[in-house]
């Protein structure tokens, strides 16, 4: 950890590289792991029939478990934990409060009054999915936080509290539609959605989120000498000629489209924005050439294990995965803290 936290580069792409190792066969576990277990040498023939037309003998259960199920579903899942922890690794600099994650400005809410109009009050029924009436909720959300905040200064506090204060208004609207609107079918089914679902993730959401989680990760790579000088305040950043309004705009733009795509397809899960690039900066340092790419990697890699964990923990049921994020969040949260708290 010295040697990352100072120059040692060389430390840093051997860590990359076995991040990537690593997610690879996390990916590889998550396709292999279920109700039908599937050996790796089986999903790798799978993946081969698939990607190169080779012509290895499958049954088809396994072929259509291995391509049509289990790997859209991890490389969501993979794409997921990378976009929420690059989101969170950005508001907290950019608002100078490690307390800020993906879903203070509104965004989840916003996607979740979206979702429940889509599936109890049947807007834009026949044209609107549950994922696409999410996305325009959380749009719509994060506009009117920008509005507010927009007219409030600005400021990091300011945007915080706007986002407070929008996530309580839509919480409240999916409250009053829930309770006035939906059956006890529906019901529960809004409640796994927002305690965060990869059940229902195929092939045409990857194609989708993960082309956004890498286009936001090359924005915020492209404004890491202005994520540094945020970190001592936006008069000082301006003072080494950042543009702090247009960078603070590209960034929270690109936060919020990628936390928006996430929270259509999945719902919300929390303390992977939280947690991990804490864990990140303990690890690397706060310099963000570093610190971004190790995020996203750690946020990948949670997510994945995360699902994992998801589908075993209990026998033929397939817990949300923001219980398990949450459940696994916090305990790792406090020893990072109190690591933290030792090492100053």
């Amino acid at each position: 950890m010295t040697l990352l936290k100072r120059d040692g580069w060389w430390a840093l792409v051997a860590l990359t590289i076995v991040a990537f190792v690593l997610l690879g066969l996390m990916i590889s576990l998550a396709v292999s792991i279920g109700e039908i277990s599937i050996p790796l040498q089986t999903t790798a023939k799978a993946v081969s029939n698939r990607l190169f037309g080779t012509g290895f003998e499958l049954s088809r259960i396994h072929q259509g478990i291995v391509w049509d199920y289990r790997l859209s579903r991890a490389l969501v899942a993979a794409s997921a934990g990378a976009s929420l922890a690059l989101c969170g690794t950005i508001l907290q600099a950019l608002l100078r409060n490690p307390l800020a994650e993906p879903y203070v400005l509104g965004i989840s809410a916003g996607a979740s009054t979206g979702a429940v109009c889509v599936m109890i009050l049947g807007f834009g029924y026949g044209v609107l999915s549950l994922s696409s009436g999410a996305f325009i909720g959380a749009v719509v959300a994060f506009l009117l936080v920008g509005v507010l905040a927009a007219g409030a200064g600005g400021t990091g506090e300011r945007i915080i509290l706007c986002g407070i204060a929008g996530s309580q208004l839509f919480n409240a609207l999916t409250s009053y539609i829930v309770t006035t609107s939906a059956n006890a079918e529906q019901a529960r089914g809004v409640m796994f959605w927002l305690l965060g679902s990869l059940s229902g993730v195929r092939w045409p959401d990857v194609y989708l989120v993960v082309p956004v989680t890498l286009i936001g990760f090359l924005v915020c790579l492209a404004h890491v000498r202005a994520l540094d000088a945020f970190a001592f305040g936006t008069d000082a950043a301006a003072s080494l000629g950042i543009a702090v309004r247009r960078v603070q705009i590209v960034l929270l733009g690109a936060t919020a489209v990628m936390t928006a795509a996430v929270v259509s397809m999945v719902g919300s899960i929390g303390f992977v924005g939280l947690v991990i690039p804490h864990a990140a900066r303990f690890l690397v340092g706060p310099a963000h050439s570093r610190l971004l790419p190790t995020t996203a990697l750690g946020g990948a890699l949670f997510m994945v294990a995360a699902d994992i964990v998801s589908r075993i923990i209990v026998p033929q049921q397939i817990l949300p995965i923001g219980v398990v994020t949450a459940l696994c969040g916090a305990p790792a949260f406090a020893v990072i803290l109190y690591s933290a708290r030792r090492t100053a």
